[in-house]
């Protein structure tokens, strides 16, 4: 394994050991633990949970509510089970070894009440330029988007969440998988400045829903004059603040 971290999320709640070279946690996986709004006595999945960061802050915000992360990669589900127990959260989290690429239904589990994910961005080795091996996994989706949705939308019971965070220019492809299974949409573009396109999706639906899309104010980072996250931005890194769908 690679050398390895020891970093903090949440204003230092949350201790997380992470690769130097490899995927490491940073405001995409801050952002999808923001979003997790399951109630108390809940399940929430996470497919692809690497080391955990994403995991850890959603279990954190979550007091009382169960995890299971799911990681195919041997290295960063070790990495996950030990962040876990450095976090003593080993009686409501947990990271088991599983593939998007497999059915749900081999891991041989109940379907959870929400599920969440942060997919490889691109799944086309052809329009990027090859990533290091370190990082290949994390950014290429060796399966395509439509394998990381289905095993979301299989691994939630009817009426449960299904949360990802993505590029924004894959929105079209994101509402045509969701459709197939899922209603009651709501979308949040993530802009870097306000006069910017934004570059980042976080979308919530429902398993069998119907409420109608909502697109809702576009979330913004950093103001004009500098690179530094907007007040509202710091609360949801600090973890004072969540994602209200609501």
């Amino acid at each position: 394994m690679d050398a390895i971290t020891n970093d903090h999320l949440l204003d230092g709640r949350v201790q997380l050991r992470q690769p130097v070279r490899g995927y490491r946690a940073g405001l995409d996986a801050a952002l999808l633990a923001a979003g997790c709004d399951a109630r108390p006595g809940q399940r929430v999945l996470e497919a692809g949970c690497g080391a955990g960061g994403a995991l850890l802050a959603a279990a954190s915000r979550c007091p009382e509510v169960r995890f299971t992360g799911v990681e195919r990669d041997p290295d960063a589900l070790a990495l996950a089970k030990e962040n876990i127990v450095l976090n003593g959260f080993q009686d409501r989290v947990e990271a088991i070894e599983g593939d998007v690429a497999v059915r749900f239904s081999a891991l041989g589990i109940e379907p959870f009440d929400a599920a969440m994910t942060n997919p490889p961005f691109f799944d086309d080795s052809g329009a990027l330029r090859g990533p290091s091996p370190e990082k290949r996994a994390a950014w290429m989706a060796d399966d395509g988007l439509a394998a990381w949705i289905g095993f979301m939308s299989k691994g939630v019971r009817e009426g449960g969440s299904l949360t990802l965070i993505h590029r924004a220019d894959r929105l079209a492809d994101i509402l045509a998988l969701l459709g197939e299974k899922c209603g009651g949409v709501q979308i949040l573009p993530i802009h870097p400045f306000a006069d910017e396109p934004a570059k980042r999706v976080l979308v919530r639906a429902i398993k069998t829903g119907k409420a109608p899309t909502r697109l809702l104010p576009g979330l913004v980072l950093h103001d004009q004059n500098g690179d530094k996250h907007r007040p509202e931005v710091e609360a949801i890194l600090r973890g004072e603040a969540s994602i209200n769908w609501h």
